[in-house]
């Protein structure tokens, strides 16, 4: 049996998968940031315990930078308590024998999609995560791309405005991740009239998340619902969303070029409004002579990506 983890900044995810990759079984929980590293490793701990057999193997896809050839965690930007864990070692333990690979979340997801998802029969993808956090990956021939320790692909932290002696800058990550997006928009409901959709969404689940916090959701998650009642506002956001992505992929196409551009991640779930905005906005940003732009295609795997993409990663090579 071989097992799959995603460690992220607002979820746990373990699942078993047979050799052929095929998720059986599945483990979910909430992450609580304020636990820091320790909750997220007792979660795990709870979880091994109900297994049904000991895993022969295990991947591991993890939010933020780590390093890849020994499963030592660079740090987390999400979740305090990481800096410098060595992951892989933590797990042997729990589980003497194991073989495990650790790599960024994003690389996970982009090799699921890559494998099993939007990108199959695409030589070169880049996959980009539009999360709690922003993060990237790039897969070429069915494998991961490697740049120097401890990461690469860090799209997210691309600069927008550099920073300065008097500012301290601002990068795609904090302009275009979930939660950024999530206080954008909570920023501008009380300008926003009355009769407006969007607000009228967010703050009714406001109401009702006070009530039941498992109804709670980020303001983020109703603008495609917004935006297919017409709400002009919702339309902006979305568009403006897809430009600066579209900028950050920009330099993506500048430096690799790639066949397939995948946006994966829970802001994608906004759907096709999203990957229409970024089409739109990509050849604006790309010079002339690597006109056309690659193709921009929504994630297929969903919340499956790095789960999926976690067990992948035990049947790639260690390159």
């Amino acid at each position: 049996m071989n097992l799959g983890i995603e460690i992220g900044g607002t979820k746990l995810q373990i699942v078993t998968g047979d050799e052929s990759g095929r998720i059986t079984e599945r483990y979910r929980h909430q992450v609580d940031p304020a636990l820091g590293a320790a909750g997220i490793l007792t979660q795990l701990t709870d979880t091994f315990r109900s297994l049904r057999s000991v895993p022969t193997r295990v991947g591991v896809g993890f939010g933020g930078p780590v390093d890849w050839q020994t499963g030592r965690i660079a740090t987390s930007h999400q979740v305090g308590g990481w800096a410098g864990f060595d992951l892989a070692a933590w797990l042997t333990e729990q589980m003497p024998g194991v073989s495990v690979r650790v790599e960024n979340d994003a690389n996970v997801a982009a090799l699921g999609e890559a494998r099993q998802g939007v990108a199959t029969g695409f030589a070169h993808v880049f996959y980009v995560t539009l999360g709690s956090g922003v993060g990237g990956g790039m897969v070429v021939d069915g494998q991961l791309y490697h740049g120097a320790l401890p990461g690469e692909a860090e799209i997210g932290h691309l600069w927008l405005v550099p920073p300065g002696a008097d500012s301290p800058g601002q990068t795609i990550e904090q302009t275009v991740s979930g939660w950024a997006v999530d206080q954008q928009i909570l920023g501008l409901l009380p300008q926003l009239p009355a009769d407006s959709i969007l607000r009228k969404l967010v703050e009714e689940n406001q109401q009702a998340g006070l009530a039941d916090r498992n109804l709670r959701r980020g303001p983020a998650t109703f603008l495609h619902e917004a935006y297919e009642q017409s709400d002009p506002v919702a339309r902006m956001l979305i568009e403006q969303i897809g430009s600066v992505i579209a900028l950050g992929l920009s330099h993506v196409v500048h430096l690799f070029h790639p066949d397939a551009l995948v946006l994966g991640g829970g802001l994608s779930l906004i759907g096709e409004p999203l990957r229409a905005a970024v089409r739109q906005a990509l050849p604006r940003f790309v010079m002339k002579a690597f006109q056309p732009v690659p193709i921009v295609l929504l994630a297929k795997l969903g919340e499956d990506a790095v789960p999926v993409g976690a067990l992948a990663l035990l049947t790639t090579d260690q390159r």
